[in-house]
């Protein structure tokens, strides 16, 4: 676990959980995220936690860093989670319009839906059979159906 005056950073086997202390995330500290989630990403985390919960104030910049988190995370077929209540930030975020973007009231959702996440990556990896367009693996209708 490392501390900075922003934030605290917690890591294990699964995912990272970054707690900003702060009650803004906006221009004059939003690339102190952008760093975190770069060095989680070279640390080859695809899962990331980011707990807002203290946070009422977020400007562009903020959702700026958030939807380069969850670009990231998703890219590496994991979740980007944002844990916030306050109904102004999440439509800030909502209206954002970030794909993939995950907002969880509490960090234990959080937790789950990775869980979860990871789940659903083994079994779709371990499917091996192709689907057509249809969503059946293969016809049994014949040339002239």
């Amino acid at each position: 676990m490392s501390t900075n005056t922003l934030f605290k950073l917690e890591q294990n086997e699964s995912y990272a959980l970054i707690e900003w202390k702060e009650e803004s995330l906006v221009q004059n500290n939003y690339e102190e995220l952008e760093n975190v989630v770069r060095l989680l990403f070279k640390k080859e985390y695809a899962n990331m936690i980011l707990n807002i919960s203290k946070v009422t104030e977020l400007d562009g910049y903020g959702v700026s860093a958030i939807r380069k988190g969850t670009k990231i995370c998703s890219n590496e077929s994991g979740l980007f989670v944002v844990v916030n209540k306050d109904e102004g930030v999440v439509e800030r975020l909502d209206q954002a319009k970030i794909e993939n973007l995950t907002i969880l009231n509490t960090v234990r959702e959080g937790v789950d839906a990775i869980y979860l996440n990871d789940l659903e990556n083994d079994f779709g990896d371990s499917d091996g059979e192709e689907e057509n367009e249809y969503g059946n693996e293969s016809s049994d209708y014949g040339d002239d159906y």
